[in-house]
């Protein structure tokens, strides 16, 4: 370890964020790689550690030969003042070395929010925040992860985006980076030959061009890039990696437990979620090679919680099999099962059996939408009878706390959404009362609220967000209306979903008020103790861009999104008629009940894994 920081650590909170040394962590002998990956998480060591898509790609490099993939975290803000003091530069954790001497440099970006970590991170691992002051084949600087579906606030910085999922591309780009530096390429040459991959999107080899009233003029490839770039996925989940053998951290994280996989993408439309739609198509694993992969993970581990983690794990189709095969296994070790996004309708009595097994710890429901009309208009295809069942089941089997999420400013909605999300908690008070199993332990019941950010590739990209003001009086009135005293009410801060927004459907141009942001303070954006609007509102001032401009306008049909030269494989035809339906409170089947004809069938040959 570096004597400067062995003197510092004593003076930073967490310091076991910052030393590595972890079970199952890689070591490797530098001078046998050719290869060398610091894999960036732009935020704290507590909440990338606990990112299973971070764990799935840092086993796959590290089993590649010749290829050394260490990780490296944001260091809060006492850390990184300590370490400009020392002037120790960002480094990885498996070896202690500066990453600016590293081959390639990834991040992992799965929220907007995390943008203005992306330059602080390079900037304090002493390498130039912008692409085109790194003339050098090294280090090259690629991005993916969920917020890179629009990657145009941060295309001035970062020189390749992975589109999609990483386990395959990641391989290629580089094999495709190891003959660059073989062969002595140029990097410009190195990112032509890269945007001929499917799944790599180059920024700059696309020139923007813009209407006299800010809107996207024209999106033209240069050099031979294709005119979309089509994300890239596993197709078949039983041939893909999972990281059996995983990082246990040293000091505690948010989710610190073994998470298995069960399949990905997501049956359902909910018109809002962009998870739910670029995760498509749906690909499932194999009970079999499940209940493997969870045992040799949990002995590997030593942990004593697992999770089974989905979009919606209860849409699994053999999840009961599945915990009926672990459930010896688990028993004898004291393990818990937990069950994380659940469906209000599809608790069931079976399901509930098996959670009383471990502790009971809660549970969590998402009706979103306080009224059925509203609940309609953004395809939740979940009743409040749906919701009420699922709670009486719960209360019956002994649990006594049930946390109920919902979003305020959603497309269409009035104060007599917002009211409902009210009575909607009245009345499951009054079904606790009626078949709670132990009425002496009392219930909590806990409503919580967040702001809707019209997200790119949803059917509601075309909205506006409600303006800040509007949201403060939804939130005013939400608040007067529940009285029951054993309800909890929980508001999501307006502020950092007014900058997600504009963030979310920046284009390029932002670039420049990201960089005078970050270059202002910004950095953890995330956090509360970091974030400041004023300080991004005065960079969009200085910058001479509206912020309102992004965030709170409607679109219309036929403009020309920042992200146009992007495709998730579901189409902007099928986004719009959902958009339509959600006007007319119509509902959309999930995809087992009838195909609705999205388009990411084509990514799998033409038939999902429904």
């Amino acid at each position: 370890m570096d004597e400067r920081l062995e003197r510092i650590l004593p003076r930073v909170q967490k310091p076991g964020r910052y030393v590595g040394g972890e079970y199952n962590a890689v070591q490797k002998d530098k001078d046998k790689v050719d290869v060398r990956f610091a894999f960036c998480f732009p935020d704290t060591y507590e909440i990338g550690m606990s990112n299973l898509g971070m764990r799935i790609l840092y086993g796959v490099m590290n089993e590649m030969d010749g290829v050394w993939c260490e990780r490296v975290f944001q260091p809060w803000g006492d850390m990184e003042e300590e370490m400009r003091k020392a002037g120790i530069p960002l480094y990885g954790l498996e070896s202690g070395d500066p990453i600016r001497d590293f081959d390639i440099i990834g991040f992992s970006v799965g929220y907007e929010m995390a943008f203005a970590g992306i330059l602080n991170m390079l900037d304090l691992a002493g390498v130039p925040v912008r692409a085109e002051d790194r003339p050098d084949l090294s280090p090259l600087v690629i991005a993916g992860g969920t917020a890179m579906y629009n990657a145009e606030p941060v295309a001035d910085f970062i020189d390749i985006v992975s589109l999609g999922e990483g386990e395959d591309v990641t391989v290629e780009l580089i094999e495709l980076y190891r003959r660059a530096k073989r062969e002595g390429w140029t990097k410009h040459q190195l990112l032509v030959a890269a945007a001929q991959v499917p799944g790599l999107y180059v920024p700059s080899l696309y020139e923007v061009t813009y209407h006299d009233d800010g809107t996207v003029a024209d999106i033209v490839p240069q050099e031979g890039a294709p005119r979309k770039v089509t994300k890239r996925i596993v197709q078949d989940m039983d041939k893909s990696y999972f990281p059996v053998h995983t990082v246990v951290p040293s000091t505690e994280i948010v989710q610190d437990r073994t998470t298995l996989e069960l399949f990905r993408g997501c049956i359902r439309g909910c018109r809002f979620c962009q998870a739910g739609y670029v995760y498509r198509p749906v690909r499932s694993r194999s009970k079999d090679l499940c209940a493997e992969y969870a045992k040799e993970a949990l002995c590997d581990s030593g942990y004593e919680e697992m999770t089974l983690s989905s979009l919606s794990t209860s849409d699994y189709r053999p999840l009961v099999e599945l915990c009926d095969d672990l459930e010896e296994f688990c028993e004898a070790r004291h393990i818990h099962l937990s069950l994380p996004s659940l469906r209000a309708d599809s608790f069931s009595m079976d399901l509930m059996q098996r959670l009383q097994k471990g502790r009971k710890s809660g549970l969590t429901f998402a009706p979103e939408a306080g009224t059925q009309r509203l609940r309609d208009a953004i395809n939740k295809n979940v009743t409040e009878e749906d919701l009420l069942q699922s709670c009486r089941t719960a209360f019956s089997g002994g649990f006594n706390a049930v946390k109920l999420y919902f979003m305020l400013g959603l497309p269409t909605e009035t104060d007599e959404d917002i009211l409902g999300i009210a009575e909607i908690a009245a009345h499951v008070m009054h079904v606790w009362r009626e078949s709670a199993s132990n009425k002496n332990r009392g219930v909590r019941i806990t409503v919580s609220t967040s702001w809707f950010v019209p997200k790119p590739f949803t059917a509601f990209q075309w909205e506006p967000q409600i303006s800040l003001e509007e949201y403060q009086r939804r939130v005013k009135l939400l608040r007067q209306a529940i009285t029951t005293k054993t309800v909890t009410y929980n508001w999501h801060d307006g502020d950092t979903s007014f900058l997600e927004a504009v963030l979310a459907r920046g284009d390029r141009r932002m670039g420049k008020v990201l960089e005078l942001a970050w270059r202002k303070g910004a950095k953890l954006d995330a956090w509360e103790e970091y974030f400041s609007l004023e300080r991004w509102m005065e960079a969009f001032r200085e910058c001479g861009l509206d912020p309102h401009f992004y965030a709170n306008r409607t679109r219309s049909r036929d403009e020309l999104m920042p992200w146009d030269m992007i495709s998730c494989g579901v189409t902007d035809d099928y986004l719009w008629r959902e958009r339509e339906r959600a006007y007319a409170s119509v509902t959309t089947p999930d995809c087992r009940t009838h195909c609705g004809g999205c388009g990411a069938n084509r990514l799998v040959g033409g038939k999902c894994n429904v």
